[in-house]
This record gives structure tokens, C-alpha cells and sequence, in this order.
């Protein structure tokens, strides 16, 4: 348990500015808000940021598309997904995007270090060239066979079905998907980050980082087969910042993105009126503490060449990277042309956020294996834990405490309470360990003691008796102790249902601090529903828009 305050830095993966957020998105910016919520209100000071993605090649397709500038839009899926992940109560204290001039000082103040500190060097490489639209193939230019797998229609970065990550040029038959002709091979001088010489750095990183052991083990596959210097330019037309001393040479998207969470940072703290800087923050012996997280896909970005270019550039390097699977849906993996993709709009526009977060958040471990939403268990999960077994201690009990005039009693079961809230201590301690999934078994376990409290000593039948009074608001008031507790430990997990709660409770002021403390002679409102059970028709709704797209 986490007793000395900490001052956190934290940050989700960047969502790319070139659509609307799906499913995938969601599982991290919950992930994430849940282990920020929590640590808040275990005490600690974070500051949480995330931005949209808004360079490279597929942002310049995507804006020839809709026929309007980069820049437009850009502003216009950043306003998107900030209005999306704020349905799913997902707080960030600064949502941003990496085309921003705070992005472009720190991406060139980082590339300038990195150049004095001699990790920057320059070699001509060669690379597919449209001979009849004049310009150089880059990444998502061309499409053509994976050279891993064999599978047709990739682009020249990565394969969409095995993973593998590519250089263009190892592309089978490749296509120009400009001028649907063959290109050349032609050389072109770029830039590269000295990678190779970092290695034992970032070994040495990872040893102190507590990184995720699967993690751990991937990172070891990589340097068995050896680190590869890091091109970091592409040529003109590029979307993106211009590299120092360059008119056709710009960063490449993965070099100034990680940036865009010093850029972000930088930006909160202008909002804010901070008389810090980022580089403050983020310089190598500042006391703020720094987790990503991310998804295992862009694992190679976050704790190879992200590290080491903070290495290079004398910034701070993450105090850990938190990684987790894919989501998939129905049991397939997500994808439009096969029917099975959901936006996060669909879903918000039928169904609560608070029931998606706790489902998220009853599958997530530490671990990285992928995270199946299953629709029909989403709904069973939902109206058994939430409805069925925590909302249903304050209604089974709410109506004997009338006879008090909706007043807790002074009265109440102090050892039951004494397990709940040592318990309560373990659940924050499963989150403060990114294991949501033990914590959610935890509180239902506390959920079903305390069902079983009431059944047990059955006040319905002793309210039948005047003489049994007393006793009845003791059983009653135990009950809605008990059940606050529970609020408590579910704030981090779903905080629009607990925001209900406690103003049910008239605890405006309610804190894991103050979980020790029972509240008595204590006045509640009278009974409401606090959530509603998932029917049928949503469900239904849901299936048919996931087959749409």
C-alpha cells in the first residue's frame, strides 16, 4: 500500500487523428483512468495527459480524402475524441494534440540534444520511388505483400495480419497507390538515431523499471537479435515538424509523438499558470514519477527507442510502462469489412459508461493476453454484480429504516465492518497493481457477505414486531454502512454511479481516508434507483450495430 505521496505523471497512448474512436481505444483510457482515480484517492498528485496523434503519411490521405487541410482536420478528430472519452468519464487534465508548437520546441530541443550528445548520424538508404508522381514511397504510400506472411495489400511500415514491421522496400510486388504503378528503388540521405549505442542504457533501464514479465521477455527477443539504429526523418511532403537545418527532411510521426506527452505536459502547466516547465518536470533528476500506457502493438516505441532518446537527450526516462492486450469482440478480432467493429458513439448512445468500465475493469489483469468483450456476458456480468448483488444492498434495506425517518442508527455490526474495510486496503492495493480483475472479485465477495448479513438476520420478519425496532435499524444501518464501503471501492471503476451514491448518502465529502469511519445518526435520502438492470433490446441493438460497422 502506497503510504509517502507521490507526484505522477501518467499518459495513454495517443490515438491517431484520422477517425473516431472504437472499443480498442476505450480498454486503455479506462485502463488507464481507473489506476489515476485510484492513486487520487489513495492521496498521490497526478497529472494525467494524453493527445491526439496528428502526423505522418495517413493523416495527408485522410485529409485529401474530405478534401480539407491537415491541420483542420486534425482539430477536428482531437475535438472528437475528447468529446468521446469524456461520455466514458476517462479525466484527463489536459487532452491535446502533437501538432502544436509546444510539441515542435521539445521535438527539436530532444533531436538537438541528442545531435550534441552524438547519437545522431546521417547515411543514404534506399528507398521505393513514384517515378510519375515524382516523390519517395514512404510508409503508407504503398502497399504490396507482407514479407513475413505473404499477405497482400500492406502498407510499407507494418503487416495489418501478423504484425511484422517492415521496411518498405522488403514489400512483395509493391504498388504506388498514387500512380497504381510499380516504383523504383532510389537513394535518399536520412537521418538516424545511434540506437546501438545506447544498449546497455536501456538494459539497465529495464532492470530498474519492474516491467511486466512478458514484457520484460519480448524486450530480451529484441536484443538477442540486435538493435538496429533508428531512421528518424522522411522526406518531403510529409506532414509533421521539419527537422533543424533541413528544408525536405522531416521527424518521422514516431519520433515527435512520444514527445507530445512532454508537449501536453507543457501545455497543462501554460493552462494552469504553472511557474514550472516541462523540462522541469521531466529533467532527469525531477522527484515526478512517469507511466505510459500502452498497447502491446507499439511496445517496441514506448521501451526501446523511447527511453533511450530521453536517455540521449538527458530527459527523465519512464518510471514504467504498462502494457496490456488487444480487445476483441464476440470472441474475433475487430474489423469493419468482416462485421464485427463497434464504434465507442454506438455504444454510448444505448447504454451507460459506467457498465463498460466495470466490465473492462472485472477482465483486466497485469498481464497482457487479450480482452474479450462478449456482449451477452457484458450483460450478465453487469446485472449479477452490479445491479444483482452491490445496488441491491441499499434497496433491500432502505425501506426499514422509514421507521427512523431515513436515518442511519449509532447502533451496528463493528466486526463485520472492521473485514470490509481491512479488506478494502487490498482492493486498492489490487489496483495500484493494475489488477482490476481481483479487485472487482474482491468487492463482489464484500457484496455477497453483506447480502448474506441481511439474509441471515432477516429484518423483514423481525419489522413485523415493534419490540425488534432497534434491531432492525441496526441490521439496516450495518447494511448501508457496509454498502457505502463498497461505494468507495468502486469509485476508481465506475464514478458516475458512485457520484449518485454518494449524493443518495448526502456524503458529499466521502474518501478512502474517511472508509474507517462509519457514519452514524446519519441522515440518507429516500430510495431511488441508483442504476438500471441491461435489457434485452440494448443488447440486441449493440449486435446489429457491431455487423454495420
Amino acid at each position: 500500500m502506497t503510504t509517502k505521496k507521490k507526484e505522477l505523471i501518467v499518459t495513454s497512448a495517443l490515438p491517431y487523428a484520422n477517425g473516431p474512436l472504437h472499443f480498442g481505444h476505450l480498454l486503455e483510457h479506462i485502463q488507464t483512468d481507473i489506476w489515476v482515480r485510484s492513486q487520487r484517492i489513495l492521496g498521490n498528485s497526478c497529472i494525467y495527459l494524453c493527445a491526439s496523434d496528428s502526423h505522418g503519411t495517413p493523416i495527408m490521405m485522410k485529409a485529401d480524402e474530405e478534401n480539407i487541410s491537415p491541420e483542420k482536420l486534425v482539430d477536428k478528430y482531437m475535438n472528437e475524441h475528447k468529446r468521446t472519452l469524456n461520455l466514458f468519464q476517462v479525466n484527463h487534465d489536459c487532452y491535446y494534440q502533437t501538432h502544436s508548437e509546444e510539441n515542435k520546441k521539445y521535438s527539436e530541443l530532444i533531436y538537438k540534444n541528442a545531435l550534441n550528445n552524438g547519437y545522431i548520424s546521417k547515411k543514404k538508404i534506399k528507398q521505393l520511388f513514384d517515378e510519375e508522381k515524382n516523390l519517395f514511397l514512404a510508409d503508407r504510400y504503398v502497399q504490396g505483400g507482407c514479407p513475413k506472411c505473404n499477405e497482400p495489400n500492406q502498407y510499407g511500415d507494418n503487416c495489418d495480419v501478423c504484425g511484422a514491421k517492415y521496411e518498405a522496400t522488403e514489400l512483395k510486388n509493391p504498388i504506388s497507390i498514387f500512380s497504381k504503378k510499380t516504383p523504383i528503388i532510389k537513394e535518399s540521405e536520412h537521418i538516424f538515431f545511434n540506437l546501438k549505442d545506447l544498449e546497455q542504457e536501456i538494459k539497465t533501464w529495464i532492470d530498474e523499471s519492474s516491467l511486466q514479465e512478458s514484457v520484460n521477455n519480448k524486450l530480451q527477443e529484441w536484443f538477442k537479435d540486435g538493435l538496429m539504429d533508428w531512421d528518424i526523418s522522411r522526406d518531403a511532403p510529409y506532414f509533421g515538424f521539419k527537422i533543424p537545418g533541413y528544408e525536405d527532411k522531416f521527424f518521422y510521426v514516431w519520433l515527435d509523438a512520444p514527445i507530445g506527452y512532454i508537449g501536453t505536459l507543457e501545455k497543462f502547466l501554460k493552462d494552469t499558470n504553472s511557474n514550472d516547465s516541462a523540462k522541469d518536470l521531466w529533467d532527469k533528476n525531477s522527484s515526478h514519477e512517469i507511466y505510459h500506457f500502452i498497447g502491446k502493438d507499439i511496445l517496441n516505441f514506448h521501451a526501446l527507442f523511447w527511453p533511450a532518446l530521453l536517455h540521449a537527450a538527458d530527459f527523465k526516462k519512464p518510471s514504467n510502462v504498462f502494457v496490456h492486450g488487444f480487445l476483441t469482440l464476440n470472441g474475433k478480432k475487430m474489423s469493419k469489412s468482416k462485421g464485427n467493429f463497434l464504434l465507442a458513439d454506438q455504444y454510448s448512445a444505448e447504454l451507460d459508461s459506467d457498465y463498460l468500465r466495470y466490465y473492462l475493469a472485472s477482465k483486466l489483469t497485469n498481464k497482457i493476453d487479450d480482452i474479450d468483450f462478449d456482449l451477452k456476458d457484458f450483460q450478465k456480468k453487469v446485472n449479477t454484480d452490479l445491479v444483482g448483488k452491490f445496488i441491491n444492498i441499499a434497496s433491500r434495506v432502505q425501506k426499514f429504516l422509514k421507521v427512523n425517518d431515513n436515518k442511519l442508527g449509532s447502533d451496528l455490526e463493528e466486526n463485520l465492518l472492521d473485514v470490509f474495510i481491512k479488506e478494502t486496503k487490498l482492493i486498492f492495493e489490487d489496483y495500484e497493481n493494475l489488477d482490476y480483475s481481483n479487485a472487482c472479485k474482491r468487492i463482489m465477495k464484500l457484496a455477497d457477505s453483506a447480502n448474506q448479513y441481511i439474509d441471515h438476520n432477516q429484518p423483514w420478519v423481525l419489522a413485523k414486531e415493534k419490540i425488534n425496532e432497534k434491531e432492525v435499524i441496526k441490521i439496516s444501518s450495518t447494511g448501508m454502512n457496509l454498502f457505502r464501503i463498497l461505494n468507495i471501492c468502486l469509485e476508481p471503476i465506475i464514478p458516475k454511479t458512485t457520484s449518485t451514491i454518494k449524493e443518495y448518502l448526502n456524503l458529499s465529502e466521502d474518501s478512502f481516508e474517511k472508509v474507517g469511519v462509519a457514519i452514524k445518526n446519519h441522515e440518507i435520502q429516500s430510495f431511488k434507483p441508483l442504476i438500471k438492470r441491461i435489457e434485452d433490446n440494448k443488447i440486441e441493438k449493440l449486435i446489429e450495430a457491431s455487423k454495420s460497422g
